[in-house]
């Protein structure tokens, strides 16, 4: 049997699907100058090939089968799996029309299909819901699936098989690297040592599939020396988005990693208050060059309403010094549009990352996903009936501090005022003498002041940060 595997390329701004969201996915599409830039760079460093889809070729591949990948074109082949998504299923949906027009049996697998199999049941032959792999190895073993098809998460997942990145079309080496950057252009290779989350943040769409679990220490090694033998010194994307959560595992991952000699980049996400120096040390000798971490909010009550366990300031200042030292880069994540949230608490936010001084940071609008405790909380107020606007960056609920322009205007400054800053290039290029960073921060209140006179002309009122 041929079975054929759509990653769908996004066709309008920067989309990220697969693990993204959960599942759901993002689209970032630029809405000023800052963003123009900061979406070009992502897709030159963030378009990853799906961890989901190379599980499936992995499966496919066991059982003697032919596997095609498709990014956009159609192709001949028996079944067809559509990887789905929130924010581009329209194009998904149009995609597996003509699949199907062609006599290709099509399915969707993915978050979005599973908990909003409505989107797309009328354009499939069946649609997955849950974690795919078990259905799809009936699949492969030669079973017929029709209409909304249940598949059981699986318990132990050392079991899987690696995921087979020849089968999906993966860069097995990276285009370029910046001097300056971490991640490189292509050649990146997605990992999961986790399936869902152990936190309660009521807004994470990760934790509404299935339960978390673990895998053991002894079959990720086994994976990383996997991609290790299939290229030279590669890089790896942990997709967990609590990958420090067991510190003692995570010590003796980076143990595994030395004692075997492989020699391999890797970056991951995780919360800052399950990392410490020492924990640090042993992961940037074993290859960490990269962490992202959730801040989302300065406020520690607005985090203990949406059920986030909010860190010490201290901590985190701490933590990201410590990570300069080490040259580990880090991105921080916040997002603006909390309940509680007004004027003055996202300007205290925007300057907070500022002062946080973070190589990198990506700022989102709360969005209520289906499926999430927060959609329960919100529902009555959500007035955006375009699913893919529920991509993080467009208002989608009445907010009762703040219009849908302001909140824009905000998370547009916020962009502004991280990046296009002198001191922030300075950071960039790693200039550590102090005289150019001093002359950079006092270049900074000028651009700051530029800025606010821009703002006070497109806002009635400036951000003051």
């Amino acid at each position: 049997m041929r079975i054929v595997l759509a990653d769908l390329r996004g066709r309008e701004g920067f989309v990220s699907k697969d693990t993204v969201a959960g599942g759901y996915g993002s689209r970032l599409r630029p809405f000023s100058k800052t963003t123009e830039l900061v979406s070009l760079f992502k897709r030159c460093t963030h378009d990853v090939p799906s961890v989901q889809l190379a599980y499936l070729a992995a499966i496919a591949a066991r059982h003697g089968h032919d596997v095609h990948r498709t990014r956009d074109e159609y192709a001949d082949g028996d079944v067809a799996i559509v990887l789905s998504s929130l924010v581009d299923y329209t194009q998904e949906t149009a995609w597996a029309r003509g699949m199907r027009r062609r006599g290709v049996r099509v399915g969707f697998v993915g978050l979005a299909a599973s908990k909003m199999p409505g989107l797309f049941a009328e354009h499939a032959d069946f649609v997955i819901r849950g974690e795919p792999e078990a259905a799809f190895a009936e699949l492969a073993n030669g079973a017929t699936l029709e209409g909304v098809v249940d598949s059981r998460a699986i318990p132990d997942l050392d079991v899987l098989p690696f995921p087979r990145w020849d089968l999906v079309g993966a860069p097995m080496q990276a285009r370029m690297r910046l001097p300056w950057g971490v991640r490189p252009f292509g050649g990146v290779f997605p990992v999961l040592a986790s399936r869902g989350c152990p936190e309660f943040c009521t807004y994470c769409p990760h934790r509404i599939l299935e339960a978390h679990r673990m895998r053991s220490v002894d079959s990720i090694v086994a994976e990383l020396e996997y991609l290790c033998g299939i290229t030279p010194r590669p890089y790896v994307l942990f997709r967990d988005p609590l990958f420090s959560e067991d510190r003692n595992r995570c010590l003796a991952l980076a143990d595994a990693i030395l004692a075997r000699g492989l020699t391999l980049t890797f970056e991951c996400e995780t919360r800052l208050d399950r990392l410490d120096p020492s924990l640090l040390d042993t992961l940037q000798r074993a290859g960490l060059r990269a962490i992202s971490f959730g801040v989302e909010s300065l406020s520690p009550q607005t985090l203990k309403r949406a059920g986030r366990r909010p860190i010490p300031l201290e901590h985190q200042r701490a933590v990201l010094d410590h990570c300069r030292t080490l040259g580990i880069a880090t991105a921080a994540f916040y997002v603006f549009g909390f309940p509680p949230d007004d004027w003055s608490s996202i300007a205290a936010t925007i300057a907070y990352a500022i002062d946080l001084g973070s190589t990198a940071a990506q700022f989102k609008l709360l969005t209520p996903y289906p499926g999430t405790p927060l959609w329960r909380q919100l529902e009555s107020t959500i007035f955006e009936k375009d699913w893919e606007r529920f991509d993080g960056f467009t208002p989608t609920f009445t907010h009762p501090n703040l219009t849908s322009e302001q909140l824009r205007f905000l998370l547009g400054a916020a962009y502004s005022r991280f990046y296009v800053r002198p001191s922030y290039a300075v950071h960039c290029f790693r200039v550590v003498k102090a005289r150019p960073g001093r002359i950079a921060r006092r270049l900074d209140s000028l651009v700051s002041s530029y800025q606010s006179r821009g703002e006070t002309a497109s806002m009635s009122r400036a951000v003051t940060c």
